[in-house]
């Protein structure tokens, strides 16, 4: 365990001065090609990373959030966009901290935000559903979370993620069925207190404020709402300024603005295909199965049709949100458990994950016994 966190503590090193390169390049050298040219080592580099990790955790985590979205915002930076760039150039500690860590800032203070009314409606721009949004985040009352569902909410999400570890003690008494539903569950609750956890220490480092990273995807009414509006959000902003906008741009002249977003979205949905592929690649070392991309060209392709059916229909033919709801998330789970794990499960991945947890929750007690042992 110790030369897997000096293994990650020169990971982190690495990448901070890596960045801090980049953050001196995009200083002196214009946007455009040339900056680009000047950052792909960088690049390389990041994807490059987490192979000197053996650790699963930490190699989902550093693949995640350096070789994916970390390069995506270097990308972007290299031409003038994305959360890097900035008139005039923001402060190096921002600049890591924003590379860095799966954060995004919130454009507008939520104190500043007028109250909603009849005229002032929603105007959502969606990653992966073809939606147009022009406020990162709407003024909606639903994104604005009061301090005190924070603090039911996440302790509750903690109690419940450990009363999984202790589940999986039972595996062999349990149906597999049930056992791919509570990876499921496991696998939401994880990346929400990660991410969340991220997201705390940056506010409070930083003063920043930032936008959620979920919205409780358990309660969506459907694909566009799952996937644009309350899953990894992070994931869909990228996605939308790096895929997305590009591929609908291109494809207004071949099929107008009507229905530019439909290969908008597919490409969204591939392109997360791949760098799922290769995350999963990072954590196993065994060769793709492919499984993986199916699961987001599934969806895309479902999304799709969904988008379709939806401008066919008009709101006239809605299905009742007490429906929908179910549905989208039963299939979202069915199409999980068929896709998503099985490599996970036959490359003895979860099981890695599992008996590291074991092996921190051991190293939290014996830590504890021994503060305990000096103050007693």
């Amino acid at each position: 365990m110790e030369g897997e966190m000096y293994n990650f503590f020169k990971v982190c090193i690495t990448a901070l001065m890596s960045l801090c390169y980049c953050y001196i390049l995009g200083r002196i050298i214009p946007k455009g090609t040339t900056r680009l040219l000047g950052m792909l080592p960088v690049v390389a580099l990041f994807l490059y990373l987490p192979l000197n990790l053996s650790a699963v955790n930490l190699i989902g985590q550093t693949s995640f959030i350096i070789s994916w979205l970390g390069n995506s915002k270097l990308l972007l930076f290299a031409f003038g966009k994305g959360p890097l760039a900035s008139d005039p150039p923001i402060s190096l500690p921002r600049f890591l901290a924003i590379a860095c860590l799966p954060i995004k800032i919130q454009k507008t203070s939520l104190k500043e935000l007028p109250p909603r009314t009849r005229d002032n409606k929603d105007h959502t721009h969606l990653t992966q559903n073809g939606d147009h949004k022009e406020n990162p985040l709407p003024q909606n009352p639903e994104n604005i979370r009061p301090k005190t569902i924070f603090l039911l909410n996440y302790p509750t999400k903690a109690l419940l993620f450990v009363m999984l570890l202790r589940l999986y003690d039972y595996g062999d008494h349990i149906h597999p069925n049930l056992i791919l539903l509570v990876y499921c569950c496991h696998l939401y609750l994880a990346l929400d207190l990660i991410l969340s956890s991220i997201q705390a220490a940056a506010r409070a480092g930083f003063g920043m404020e930032l936008e959620p990273q979920f919205r409780e995807p358990y309660l969506s009414s459907s694909l566009q709402d799952f996937w644009g509006k309350r899953w990894n959000l992070m994931v869909t902003n990228i996605l939308r300024l790096t895929v997305y906008e590009p591929v609908h741009n291109a494809a207004l002249a071949a099929v107008g603005r009507k229905w530019a977003a439909l290969p908008a979205v597919m490409a969204a949905f591939l392109v997360s295909g791949l760098m799922h592929e290769l995350m999963f690649f990072y954590m196993g070392r065994v060769k793709p199965t492919w499984e993986v991309m199916c699961f987001f060209v599934l969806h895309g392709a479902c999304l799709v049709i969904e988008v379709v059916v939806k401008r066919k229909c008009g709101t006239k033919w809605r299905l009742p949100r007490a429906l929908t709801g179910p549905t989208t998330v039963t299939f979202v789970i069915v199409t999980g458990s068929w896709l998503f794990f099985p490599q996970l499960l036959r490359d003895g991945v979860i099981k890695k994950a599992l008996e590291e947890y074991a092996a921190v929750g051991a190293f939290i007690k014996d830590l504890g016994r021994a503060v305990m042992s000096r103050i007693l």
